[in-house]
């Protein structure tokens, strides 16, 4: 049985996840767990929402999970998160799917933005702001709603401490040891990491021969806009 292993954006949950499920093919298992802070996932205590400690998490659920032969998905915030379990070598893991992540180096923000950022926590019209602005091709009413409350439900210990610390760490020098193969996509008019950004300050980063794609017209939240690119063979190994 092939097993992915998916991993979400900052300020969503595994359900964003929900589109690719009737596309796979028989026998295929996929797992989207709510990280800590996000969703329905409670912070275990001591969690201090740090890149690494997100990792650990992760390694913890393969072992819950007796994952032996899996790939991961990791999107956005998780996409760095998988970077560096990656570069951990664990055992089982075949493959990386890295949809729009957040670069291994620090991810570009003014501070104007930071600080919009945190102020908008917990804000409904902000959350309709921050749809508008990570989606291009149009989504349905229910994924609509879903998204806007994906992020009014996040903890505001996850959000502050993704914003303040997360995004600005740089774990770019522990890659070079990510032996298993990579895909790199990301959408064309995607305004929260641009593919300019992917190309400067991920791809680089990731193995020789690692390829990146471009979807037309899609913005951030690909698994939503575009599920049926995602699951296309040549990106998802």
């Amino acid at each position: 049985m092939t097993t992915y292993l998916a991993l979400h954006y900052w300020a969503g949950s595994g359900r964003e996840f929900e589109p690719l499920l009737p596309l796979l093919p028989p026998g295929t298992r996929l797992l989207a767990p709510d990280l800590p802070g996000f969703g329905n996932q409670a912070a275990p205590a001591g969690f201090d929402y740090s890149v690494a400690s997100y990792a650990d998490w992760v390694a913890q659920y393969v072992e819950q999970q007796q994952l032996v032969d899996y790939h991961i998905i990791g999107h956005s915030m998780s996409g760095k998160v998988a970077m560096l379990l990656a570069a951990r070598r664990p055992a089982g893991l075949r493959s990386l799917l890295l949809l729009s992540p957040s670069p291994p180096t620090p991810e570009p923000m003014s501070d104007a933005d930071r600080a919009a950022s945190l102020a908008a926590y917990g804000q409904p019209a902000e959350a309709e702001k921050t749809f508008n602005k990570i989606t291009r091709i149009p989504l349905s009413n229910a994924q609509h709603a879903q998204v806007v409350a994906d992020n009014l439900r996040t903890t505001q210990a996850a959000w502050d401490a993704w914003l303040l610390h997360g995004s600005r760490e740089d774990i770019s020098g522990e890659l070079a040891t990510i032996e298993v193969p990579c895909r790199l996509l990301v959408g064309e008019n995607d305004q929260a990491i641009s593919p300019a950004v992917q190309r400067q300050q991920t791809l680089p980063r990731l193995p020789p021969g690692t390829m990146m794609a471009v979807v037309p017209g899609a913005g951030h939240l690909l698994p939503l806009e575009a599920p049926e690119e995602v699951l296309k063979g040549q990106y998802l190994t």
